[in-house]
């Protein structure tokens, strides 16, 4: 085992935690989140929705099983240029801190340990501190500015982690097609779906492409007037969905066209907005595998492919800061899906128009992904189905 360098978790309202650094020796700051999942921390930490952020894993053990990377310490790209094990080809996160770190992983698809990874990305992490103290801390006090700093690193303040539109940092620069594999009978022409990317996670694109559709990936503030399209789908992505005002402008007029528009995440948060609902900032936010999320039963007949009677509670991956006002839907619109933690909404739908989105994760890497059905909904919808 190396030796260790000290370093130190410092919270905006003076709280430290001592322990010792790992990955890139350099102080960050971030805002400081947690999520309850167990595994997944490749995807996690390449995830755009952490853009930013200081992510504290709850489970203990971190790192037992490396990293699945190239010799170089790089992603491993599919034929399409998709990254086959991240949701996007490098550590989004600003920095990891872990109870435990296992410096010696064992998984046949191990490439590099945690350690080493971080390192090679340019992230900072720290392990040996008491994360239940924190996690317990940040529920009660909410998320907050914090910093991470290495013993003898320079310092930085809690201010130079704040990203003014993280959005459009981690939003692809153009557009770009992506054409579906094919699978057994598909159609002659297959379904062209519009992807406005505000930093989706790359399982959306490999849940759409293995579906044999064509997705055409646009930027969060194209406004779309120049694509041809069968249905509309809004990704994940970080920040404060009331900062996407060119992607909310683009999908009120979206709702002109009539298409099928279905949203996930930021999706659902734009969705609403454009809608003409409010948004606001939950204290610590939902991320983890295992968020429990019920159906509601539908007010008003549901829309082509809608809502299955409702009723059913699902376990859901989640990764979000912000939620849907739900008593500010207008007219026409219901929520859909409940978090059953915390009575969050979960989901939202228009009555009589093909337009729905979801807060959590259907195609969650990690998962799980009891609700990928939902994909498939959406492009019954696209079909006339």
């Amino acid at each position: 085992m190396k030796a260790a360098r000290n370093a130190k978790l410092i919270l905006a309202d003076g709280t430290e935690f001592a322990g010792f650094s790992f990955g890139s020796p350099r102080s960050q700051a971030g805002e400081v989140v947690f999520t309850t999942g167990m595994a997944g921390y490749p995807q996690s930490l390449t995830d755009p929705s952490f853009k930013g952020q200081i992510l504290v894993a709850t489970y203990p053990l971190q790192g037992n099983y490396g990293v699945p990377v190239d010799k170089k310490g790089d992603a491993i790209l599919d034929d399409d240029g998709i990254p086959k094990h991240f949701e996007s080809s490098h550590v989004q996160a600003a920095g990891f801190v872990v109870s435990e770190l296992c410096e010696a992983p064992s998984h046949w698809e191990n490439g590099a340990s945690l350690d080493a990874w971080l390192l090679h990305n340019n992230t900072p992490g720290i392990y040996g501190i008491d994360t239940r103290a924190l996690t317990k801390l940040l529920r009660e006090e909410g998320s907050m500015p914090g910093k991470i700093l290495v013993e003898g690193s320079d310092d930085v303040s809690f201010e130079s982690g704040i990203l003014n539109h993280p959005v459009a940092e981690v939003s692809p620069k153009e557009t770009k097609v992506f054409h579906g594999k094919t699978v057994g009978a598909q159609l002659a022409v297959p379904l062209k779906i519009a992807l406005i990317d505000c930093g989706a996670k790359a399982n959306i694109y490999r849940c759409l492409l293995n579906r044999s559709v064509e997705v055409i990936s646009v930027p969060w503030n194209h406004d779309l007037s120049d694509i041809e399209y069968d249905g509309l789908f809004l990704s994940n992505g970080p920040g404060d969905p009331k900062a996407c005002n060119k992607t909310i402008a683009t999908v009120r007029k979206a709702f002109s066209r009539g298409k099928p528009i279905f949203g996930i995440c930021l999706g659902n948060q734009i969705m609403a907005l454009a809608a003409g609902a409010d948004t606001y900032k939950l204290p610590y936010g939902h991320r983890g595998q295992n968020q429990p999320c019920v159906e509601l039963p539908p007010h008003s007949p549901p829309a082509s492919g809608g809502g299955s009677g409702g009723g059913r509670c699902y376990i859901t991956s989640q990764n979000h800061g912000y939620a849907v006002r739900e008593d500010s839907l207008p007219a026409g619109w219901e929520p859909w899906f409940v978090n059953n933690n915390d009575n969050t909404n979960e989901g939202i739908r228009c009555v009589n128009k093909p337009f729905s989105a979801v807060q959590f994760h259907p195609e969650g890497c990690p998962g799980p992904r009891d609700t990928e059905f939902l994909i498939d909904r959406f492009l019954m919808q696209c079909r006339g189905e």
